[in-house]
Formats: C-alpha cells, sequence, structure tokens
C-alpha cells in the first residue's frame, strides 16, 4: 500500500512540474516582445550616439554583417572600426521591423522590414537609399539580445 502511495505522490509531483513548465508559445512571444524592444532601442542609440556605438553595442561577439559587393564584416570590434569610417559620421539610419519571429525556446529570433540611410556628400547634399533589412538575433546569457548577422 506504501509503494502504490509513494508512485501516486512521485506521478503527481511530475504531472506538476510538467505543467509549471513554460508554453513553448508563451517563450516565443516573450522573446518576440523583448527582440521588438531591442530594434527600437538599437535605432534610439543609433540616432543619439552614432553608427560605429549602436552597431557595436548591439552585436554579438562574433557578429557579422553584410554590406556593399557582399562584403562580410566580422567580429563585433571590427563592426565598430567598419562604421567608425569618415562616410559614416554624417550618416543616419531609421527603420522598423515589418515581422519579428522567434524559437520556440525563446533564445534565437529574427526580423525583417524596411530602412531608410541618409548620409551628406562632402558638398551638404543629403542622398537618401532605402531598402529591405534582415536582422538575426541571440539571446545572452544575461539575458540580453545581441545580432549575429545583419
Amino acid at each position: 500500500m506504501k509503494l502504490g502511495n509513494l508512485f501516486l505522490a512521485s506521478i503527481s509531483c511530475c504531472m506538476l512540474l510538467y505543467s509549471c513548465k513554460p508554453d513553448a508559445a508563451d517563450q516565443t512571444e516573450k522573446a518576440k516582445q523583448e527582440i521588438a524592444r531591442t530594434e527600437k532601442d538599437f535605432e534610439k542609440m543609433a540616432a543619439e550616439k552614432g553608427l560605429a556605438e549602436a552597431f557595436w553595442h548591439f552585436a554579438d561577439s562574433n557578429a557579422v554583417i553584410k554590406r556593399k559587393n557582399d562584403s562580410l564584416v566580422q567580429g563585433k570590434e571590427n563592426i565598430k572600426i567598419f562604421f567608425s569610417a569618415e562616410y559614416f559620421k554624417t550618416a543616419t539610419v531609421k527603420w522598423s521591423p515589418d515581422f519579428i519571429d522567434a524559437s520556440s525556446s525563446g533564445d534565437m529570433g529574427y526580423t525583417y522590414g524596411k530602412y531608410t540611410w541618409q548620409s551628406k556628400d562632402s558638398s551638404g547634399t543629403i542622398e537618401e537609399a532605402k531598402g529591405v533589412f534582415h536582422t538575426v538575433w541571440k539571446k545572452q546569457k544575461d539575458g540580453s539580445w545581441k545580432y549575429v548577422w545583419d
């Protein structure tokens, strides 16, 4: 009889623990909300502190960005060097994700949407480019989100 009660108690505990596990849909939704906030913070920092600081701050240590002529810039420090070029000191960028998704485990996600890039040439004329961005995000051990691909 005692063995039967122990078995029932064990099954009950297992069911209770399983029911407390966060639902995958909840994890995904939470991650999507966090990524949306991170995108806004990223854009805000780019406007306030410049592109080099923002792209450095939000980059994973192993991040990669693809730029003109399909060239790749690899690593957080190289990304900061890339955006420290004179051309980018007068540049601004605005973007907004049209779509955000995340893994069921809530540790990876991606966004895509439209951006508008503006910069001044040497005569002060503003040049504008528009396009589509795609960013892959990875949740860090401290709970923050950093891009691994942009």
